[in-house]
This record gives structure tokens, C-alpha cells and sequence, in this order.
């Protein structure tokens, strides 16, 4: 049907004196004796159109003021006699397109992020949710863009895969075949499946991604992984969106540069086109946000060892539920404790040891820790893991026998380091974690649309 985007009308003041259709659903409604007074959204903008009614020229809207209602209105545009710089709709014609019963549970104008995961259709209709996924957006092609204008490739790597690219079983089994009494063993059950072997979705591209990387130079993937961890988390989901970058002749401290500069793009890109948005957050979920966020664009990411940070945390025990010690994997309360109180910005935490971290890892040459590196983030923690690959055909062998993995398995990826190896290095951004850090929204439930977790799917 014929209409206008709400956004068009907010933008641009041509339509004002002139006779416009929008479309949407109404927000909040408010009625008095002569007048009455409608808040209409489309989604295409966080702000909502007032609309006017007359209700000497309209004789029953009671169908039109229920919230939820989804309507097409038709009036003339005028400047806001109330709100500076904006505008209204005085209503000449309403039509009615969806009616909504009293019991539309989105009635009070705020409710908390847990009530609304329990109406995971209706919260895409809530300012919080139309703000989360506008930004959402705008950080998805902030990403293509800056990868694209880099001379990277955009690469779609397999989500149904028979390895393991972290090397610790927790995948999805992706099967055909159901309950048999008939299947005495594993064998079997593998030799009656479609691939004729184990398979699981993804839980991420890079080991593809390297490939490509070995002939193409410089590729990105950007999709969904799938992690069976039992991580009942406000950080963690089953299902994520990942952004995986692999650079071929790069070593750690480029692929640091890089994944710095593409974060402060991405910061830039969202603080510059949305706005509003930008504003609502700030106000409602992290004071100070946008200034925060200018001040990172800005200035220059820390960097430090897992060495020196394990020294920083011993000293600092008492701060802590869990104590660490080197050789241990840190804890979000850790990571957060270096990145907000010691750093106070965004820090590289590098030189992990070697037991703690994946096998394609480059050794470093003390024989104790791998070329590899975390960003943590205040508010959030961990947003990136990043390392340069091992390159050297044995070592990297001798890391996956150590491990026990079958070496069959990753016939493909090994013979990379058997036919002209270089340096290259990656990372791996979830999507949903930069955009926590964004926008100032502490738990990842809600910053995607139908979040997957262990126990939960709807």
C-alpha cells in the first residue's frame, strides 16, 4: 500500500503543509473531550508521529486507541505545537489494519528486559528492541564496509563441518538418524548417517577461512557459529553471529593493528548514523555511553602480557570470587577488572600459555606461551580472540597429537604448512559482543532477535 517511512517525514521538512499516509502501530494513546491523541511507530525510526484527531470529524475511534493497533492515516503534516523542531500528523481518514484485544502485554511504557525475553514476537515493538537491532544493523555493515574497503574477501565458509576448530568437542551433531535398537555401535551409527560420518554445525570458519586466506591474501567470513557449551551466561548464546578475519604475511602485532582500527570504525560508524538511538542508550542503560565511546574512537587501545595482568590480579586477590594463577584461564570478573580499573580502556592481553589456548597457535619461542591475544573490554570483557597460526608443519603437529586429535580430520589444514606456509594471523569478533559494548546492554539475550541458550528455545 501507498505510504510514507515515518523517518522521511522527521527528515525532511518538504512534507510539512502537505496532505501524507503513514503506516504503523500504535505506541501510547492518550483521549480528552475534544481531542484525542495517538503515538504511531513503523520501525523505521526510534521516534514516534503524533497523530491528532479531531473528534468533532471522527465519531467513534475507540478501535483506534487500543495499543498494539496497527493503523494507515492519512492528514495533513504541521510543525509540533508542543515538541520544538518536530512535527505531527492532524488526521483526515484512519483506517483500521489489525485490531488489538486488551490484553496486548505491552502496556506500560517501560518493562524489564526479562519480562519482555518471555514475549520474544512482541519485543521487536519496544524502543529498547527497535534501538538494539537498528544498531545492530548499522554495526553489521560498518563491518562489510570496513573489510571491503581494505581489499578483503568476503568468504561463506561451510556450517555443516566434520572438525573441530577449538579442539574441544562441544559442537551440535548434526545427524538423519534417529532412534535404532538395531545399532550396536558407533561404527554403525556413523556408516547409516547422510555424511557417512560424524558432522556438526560450525563453531566457527576459520579453519576454511585459512584456506581461502593461502591463495586469496586477505579474507573475512561474517555468519552464524553454534557452541555447545552449557555457559549459562549473560555472556554467552548457542547461536552467534561471528566475524572472522585470516591474513595471510601477518603477524600479531598487525593483526592487532587491524582489528584495532576495525573496532574505532565500527564505534564511529554507529555513533555517526544513529543518533537517537545513541542518545536512548546513554540515558537508559549506561550513562555516559557516547562519551565513553568517542574517547576509545580516539585514543590508542592498551597492551599487556597475560604475565603482567596474572601479577596485577595476585596482587589484587581480595577483589575476586575466583583466585587465579598463571596457566589459569581468566574469568570475566578478571578481565573486566584489567580492562575498566587498570586500563580504563580497551586492552590487547597477549602471550597466553600454551595450554590454555587452541592448537593452531603460533609457539612462541619460550616454549611456554602462544602468540595470541584477547581484547577485553570495559563493561563486557572478551570481545575478540585473536592469534598469529602456527606456520611450522611439525610444531603444529606436535601441538594436535598433544591433544589427541585425529590428524585425519584436518587433512586440508594441514597441508597448508606443506605447500609454500607463511605467517598469517586472524580473529574471531562475536557480533553481539560488540554491540553489548555499544550500546551499554549488560546481558546478550538482548541484543539478538530469538537468542538460543541451554535450556531455552522459542
Amino acid at each position: 500500500m501507498k505510504h510514507t517511512d515515518i523517518v522521511e517525514i522527521f527528515k525532511n521538512p518538504e512534507y510539512i503543509g502537505k496532505t501524507t499516509t503513514v503506516c504503523g502501530w500504535v505506541r501510547t494513546s492518550r483521549d480528552s473531550k475534544n481531542m484525542a491523541f495517538l503515538e504511531l511507530n513503523d520501525g523505521t525510526t526510534l521516534k514516534h508521529l503524533q497523530i491528532v484527531i479531531d473528534k468533532s470529524k471522527m465519531s467513534d475511534i475507540t478501535e483506534f486507541m487500543r495499543l498494539g493497533t496497527s493503523l494507515k492515516v492519512t492528514g495533513e503534516i504541521v510543525k509540533s505545537v508542543v515538541a520544538k523542531d518536530s512535527v505531527e500528523l492532524n488526521a483526515e481518514e484512519i483506517i483500521l489494519l489489525g485490531a488489538c484485544p486488551g490484553d496486548y502485554p505491552l502496556q506500560k511504557k517501560r518493562h524489564t528486559l526479562e519480562y519482555l525475553r518471555t514475549i520474544p514476537a512482541l519485543r521487536v515493538r519496544t524502543n529498547t528492541f527497535n534501538a538494539v537491532l537498528r544498531v545492530r544493523s548499522i554495526v553489521s555493515a560498518a563491518i562489510h564496509e570496513y573489510f571491503q574497503s581494505h581489499h578483503y574477501v568476503y568468504i561463506h565458509t561451510p556450517i555443516i563441518t566434520a572438525s573441530d576448530c577449538e579442539g574441544a568437542g562441544e559442537m551440535f551433531r548434526v545427524t538423519t538418524v534417529g532412534f535404532n535398537k538395531d545399532i550396536k555401535t558407533e561404527e554403525e551409527y556413523d556408516a547409516a548417517d547422510f555424511f557417512r560420518r560424524r558432522a556438526a554445525l560450525s563453531v566457527s570458519g576459520q579453519l576454511e577461512g585459512e584456506v581461502a586466506a593461502m591463495a586469496l591474501g586477505k579474507i573475512y567470513t561474517f555468519g552464524p557459529s553454534f557452541r555447545a557449551e552449557k555457559s549459562n551466561t549473560q555472556r554467552h548464546v548457542a547461536e552467534f553471529w561471528h566475524v572472522e578475519p585470516e591474513v595471510a604475511f601477518a603477524e600479531l602485532p598487525d593483526i592487532i593493528e587491524m582489528a584495532e582500527d576495525m573496532i574505532k570504525y565500527v564505534i564511529n560508524a554507529v555513533l555517526d548514523r544513529c543518533p537517537d538511538e545513541m542518545q536512548f542508550f546513554d540515558k537508559h542503560f549506561e550513562n555516559g555511553l557516547i562519551e565513553k565511546l568517542k574517547n576509545v574512537a580516539s585514543h590508542d587501545f592498551a597492551v599487556m602480557t597475560y604475565t603482567e595482568a596474572i601479577e596485577i590480579l595476585k596482587k589484587n586477590a581480595d577483589r575476586f570470587q575466583t583466585p587465579v594463577e598463571w596457566g589459569d584461564d581468566l574469568m570475566t570478573e578478571h578481565e573486566r577488572f584489567i580492562s575498566e580499573e587498570i586500563c580504563k580502556k580497551p586492552v590487547f592481553l597477549t602471550n597466553y600459555p600454551k595450554e590454555i589456548k587452541s592448537f593452531y597457535m603460533k609457539q612462541n619461542p619460550d616454549g611456554k606461551t602462544v602468540a595470541a591475544t584477547d581484547l577485553l573490554v570495559p563493561g563486557v570483557g572478551e570481545i575478540i580472540g585473536c592469534s598469529e597460526r602456527e606456520a611450522d608443519l611439525d610444531k603444529l603437529l606436535e601441538a594436535m597429537n598433544i591433544r589427541g586429535m585425529k590428524l585425519s580430520e584436518y587433512g586440508d589444514y594441514i597441508s597448508l604448512r606443506k605447500y609454500g606456509s607463511v605467517p598469517h594471523s586472524g580473529f574471531g569478533l562475536g557480533l553481539e559482543r560488540i554491540i553489548m559494548y555499544v550500546t551499554g546492554i549488560q546481558n546478550i539475550r538482548d541484543v539478538i532477535l530469538y537468542p538460543r541458550t541451554v535450556g531455552t528455545i522459542s
